[in-house]
């Protein structure tokens, strides 16, 4: 989990350093998005194994759909975020 959730946050940095190149960063913001999936995941994982509470896990995985609402947004609109 710890992987995937900065692994998500690193593809992002990489993709906005390549904003000039559409193609690229769509593909990072793609990636990012992948991983805040796995991310989803294993919270899921993580609750069913009780190793966390209801209200942290509901927390979490309210975080996590904001995060890839925002991902969703910057790969339907990446012109926005600067990407020619």
């Amino acid at each position: 989990m710890r992987r995937s959730s900065r692994y998500t946050n690193i593809c992002l940095i990489e993709a906005y350093r390549k904003r000039r190149y559409k193609a690229y960063f769509i593909s990072k913001l793609s990636d990012s998005e992948m991983e805040n999936s796995e991310t989803k995941g294993w919270l899921k994982f993580a609750f069913e194994c009780k190793y966390l509470s209801q209200e942290k896990y509901e927390k979490l995985t309210l975080q996590s759909e904001e995060v890839g609402r925002l991902l969703y947004h910057m790969i339907n609109n990446p012109e926005k975020y600067g990407a020619v």
